[in-house]
């Protein structure tokens, strides 16, 4: 057996696993990173995408997707394969242009933003124009936290104490590690960008990650 398609039967054996304890909803993370180049030539990130998004059409999941410095390749792909993918999905950590937000709407795919998105004033101004409808949030922990340096840190109200790994005691976070718990800081700068309520907004929120993750829940 080729060793892509051993890897593609492991993957199917864990994901017919997953979805009968319902612990699988979704492929991912899968996509385009060229940045990390060193690690995975283009031709093989783009073989390994295109297994992963027909894995994702076999099962009907959505698909948790990765989008960095592509040139537009990412977005071409995604299109080209659009038909396949029935779950949909949902482009994470986003911090591409206005433009590229737009695309990616009109495709049906959810935005996911988090503290990387909300590093520049425009990505204040992208993550402003997303639709209500097609918004999501996460932390990408343990990375992507709001940083006092980021164009959205004036907008944060909740604060955690921390402490270096080394003094790390019980109701601290660890320095410079972000954390589950500080999603709230994502809603508080959203909220502020987009002018709406705090609670309205995360339930809209958490209306679409039912809609993307669950929608058999809202059909019953």
């Amino acid at each position: 057996m080729h060793q892509a398609d051993s890897v593609v039967a492991d993957l199917s054996a864990l994901i017919e696993e997953g979805m009968a304890n319902k612990q699988v909803v979704a492929i991912g993370e899968a996509g385009l990173d060229y940045d990390r180049l060193q690690f995975c030539e283009k031709e093989d990130q783009m073989t390994g995408f295109l297994l992963q998004i027909d894995l994702a059409a076999k099962y009907g999941l959505p698909m948790f997707l990765h989008n960095r410095n592509t040139d537009g390749d990412f977005v071409a792909t995604v299109r080209t394969h659009r038909e396949k993918l029935t779950g949909g999905g949902v482009v994470h950590s986003f911090d591409g242009s206005l433009e590229e937000m737009h695309e990616l709407v009109e495709l049906g795919f959810y935005i996911g933003v988090n503290g990387c998105s909300l590093r520049q004033p425009e990505n204040l101004e992208v993550a402003k124009a997303i639709p209500l409808e097609r918004l999501l949030i996460e932390t990408d922990a343990p990375y992507c936290g709001i940083k006092n340096t980021h164009a959205g840190s004036g907008f944060v109200q909740t604060t955690f104490p921390r402490k270096k790994k080394e003094k790390w005691e019980a109701g601290c976070l660890v320095k410079d590690r972000n954390e589950p718990c500080t999603i709230v800081t994502i809603v508080e700068v959203l909220a502020h960008i987009r002018g709406m309520d705090q609670s309205e907004l995360a339930g809209a929120m958490y209306q679409n990650s039912r809609r993307l993750f669950f929608p058999s829940d809202l059909e019953a």
